[in-house]
C-alpha cells in the first residue's frame, strides 16, 4: 500500500506543479495585439469563367 500512496502523491504534485504553471501563465502573460492585413490575389475571390 505505501507504493500505491506513494505513486498518487507523486502524482499529485506534479498535477499541482502543471496547474501552477497554467495559472501563472494565465495571470502573468499578456498577448501582443496588432493588425494583420493578408493580401488575397483578385483571382482567388473572382475566378474567370471558363
Amino acid at each position: 500500500m505505501p507504493t500505491l500512496f506513494r505513486f498518487l502523491v507523486t502524482l499529485g504534485i506534479l498535477f499541482a506543479l502543471a496547474y501552477a504553471a497554467m495559472f501563472a501563465l494565465v495571470a502573468y502573460v499578456e498577448p501582443r495585439q496588432g493588425e494583420m492585413s493578408v493580401r488575397i490575389p483578385s483571382e482567388r475571390i473572382n475566378p474567370k469563367a471558363p
